[in-house]
């Protein structure tokens, strides 16, 4: 059997100028990387004349060791689409280096469903995380020089919220002290740094819908606050030119095909445990310009990714979605039904139906919260058994669950072509899209909301630490914004361990803070963390290259 790098560097991959002319882009906005790799001038959106494509969000249950395969389907969905005559175009997040290297590893798919080149992809593509560690350090050390210089602002150097980010999973950055060695090289604090994905750059660069709005953006972001305890922005510092100029070729979305030769966007990459979770609204907005159809995905469970891209894009960018799809798989559903890592491939009917609760609630919440109409993928591994796809059928059809079999991993898109006329089937039908708390709640509203009706907690606890944030936000103007919930990702709870559909808890929030640019509130609970590190056996461990540039190791 071959590994996903393996097909992927098998692949003939088409030159980059026939896929754009495959989209129907016009040269003047394409700009090559390259061969088989482009980025398209964002005005295109704004001097062209279309009509936006149908948007289907694929989500997927809570994740597991096990793997659900959810870019995989939302590549083998795109393509299906294409496949039974439907102009469809992908929109996917940039993998970041952190995972790339860690545990979880790449993001462009895998099997017959892969985004193409893989390898490029999955490490420094056209460097657009580099231009966001570079944008959100030059604003660090402009904040750091202001002080140094005067400090004119007021700026208490105890109350500094903005960190220095750098791409990779790096645990001794969390927390460090800086300025040390005396008055010429600054004052000392402590600090630490987050990864690169969960700058607040990163989510304004993700919801910017131009120049002049991510300028506007990146003006409003929170550095720190004076000793008078009033919010010190980036504006005050007179940065945000500067970060913009940096960002202004990174805005652009990246053009890359599928094994098939689908158009794919690849652009933006917040983690949905840490950020919102979503590719950028401006590769969304071109995938929708260009297909009569766009298949993007979020970030994790649908309590995460799918909530935020609900709650926090659709409700800033006034887009929704027409159809969902949720992803699941035999092997995670065992999981959550109390099955070890290592027996995951051997049947068990009972596990499989003790994990299944998961699912479910993941459905009621995009069906009955959110009121979009979904369907269940069920993304199958060599593994599963007949008995096993049965059973998560027959018990989806019992309870009137919407479900179809996808073999896109190892079919490709002919593989999920029932999956597709169903998606196409579900775009055409009308829906009373919602949000699940209303627009200017208060913070402890929102979160309740998220908490009861998402999570199905009993409600939210807070810290002390929690309470005096909230209390600071709302006297500064903050109170009513939308909610971006840091949490695990492998339970609906802040607790990693209360797997399926966990009742009788409570979520625990130990610390609030704006992201004003992005235009949200990020509530941390649990121990849930903004700098990831590496484990004992990284997938470092096994990336190669060999004297003729070939990368070996990837997945």
């Amino acid at each position: 059997m071959l590994s996903d790098i393996e097909i992927a560097q098998a692949a003939e991959i088409r030159p980059i100028t026939e896929i754009a002319d495959k989209a129907g882009v016009p040269e003047k906005y394409l700009e090559p990387y390259g061969s088989y790799k482009a980025k398209v001038d964002y005005n295109y959106l704004r001097e062209s004349e279309h009509t936006p494509g149908k948007l289907v969000l694929v989500t997927a249950i809570n994740p597991t060791p096990a793997g659900e395969g959810k870019t995989t389907t939302t590549v083998g969905l795109a393509d299906a689409m294409n496949r039974i005559g439907k102009k469809t175009v992908v929109a996917l997040r940039e993998p970041s280096l952190g995972p790339v290297f860690g545990i979880k590893g790449g993001a462009a798919g895998g099997g017959y469903a892969q985004v193409v080149p893989m390898e490029d992809i999955n490490l420094h593509f056209t460097g657009d995380f580099h231009a966001i560690g570079a944008a959100n350090n030059l604003l660090a050390a402009m904040l750091d020089a202001r002080i140094h210089n005067g400090n004119d602002l007021n700026i208490d150097p105890r109350r500094i919220v903005w960190k220095r980010v750098v791409d990779m999973n790096d645990r001794q950055l969390r927390h460090i002290v800086d300025g040390l060695g005396g008055k010429a090289n600054g004052v000392p604090r402590e600090d630490g740094f987050d990864i690169t994905v969960a700058s607040e750059v990163m989510a304004i660069f993700c919801l910017a819908t131009s120049i002049t709005d991510l300028k506007e953006r990146l003006g409003r972001i929170v550095v720190g606050y004076t000793y008078d305890d009033k919010p010190v922005t980036a504006h005050d510092l007179h940065a945000e030119g500067a970060m913009a100029a940096l960002l202004k070729d990174a805005l652009k979305p990246n053009l890359v095909q599928t094994l098939e030769g689908t158009p794919a966007f690849v652009h933006g990459g917040p983690f949905a445990n840490i950020a919102h979770g979503c590719n950028s609204v401006m590769a969304t907005q071109m995938a929708r310009a260009l297909g009569d159809y766009a298949v993007t995905e979020a970030g994790f469970g649908a309590d995460l990714g799918a909530e935020k891209f609900l709650d926090i894009k659709c409700r800033l960018t006034g887009i929704k979605p027409d159809a969902v799809v949720i992803v699941a798989t035999a092997r995670a559903l065992k999981k959550n039904g109390g099955v070890p890592k290592d027996k995951l491939g051997e049947e068990n009917l009972e596990a499989l139906e003790a994990g299944l609760p998961n699912l479910l609630q993941h459905v009621e919440n995009i069906t009955k919260v959110y009121k979009l109409p979904a369907v269940v993928a069920i993304n199958q591994f060599p593994t599963d058994t007949q008995a096993e796809l049965d059973l998560i059928e027959r018990k989806c059809n019992e309870l009137g669950v919407n479900v179809r079999l996808s073999q896109v991993w190892a079919k490709g898109g002919a593989g999920g072509e029932d999956l597709a006329r169903e998606v196409v089937r579900l775009c055409e039908e009308p829906n009373d899209f919602t949000y699940s708390y209303e627009t200017g709640a208060s913070i402890k509203d929102a979160l309740n909301a998220i908490a009861t009706k998402i999570y199905h907690a009993d409600g939210v606890n807070y810290t002390a630490q929690a309470e005096k944030d909230i209390k600071l936000l709302e006297a500064n103007g903050f109170g009513n914004l939308p909610v971006c919930v840091a949490k695990t990702q492998y339970s609906f709870s802040d607790d990693a361990s209360l797997l399926g559909a966990p009742r009788g808890f409570r979520i625990t929030v130990r610390q609030v803070k704006v992201s004003a640019g992005a235009g949200f509130i990020v509530a941390l609970t649990g121990n849930i963390m903004t700098m990831p590190g590496l484990g004992k056996g990284p997938a470092a461990f096994r990336i190669d290259v060999d004297e003729t540039g070939k990368i070996t190791g990837l997945f």
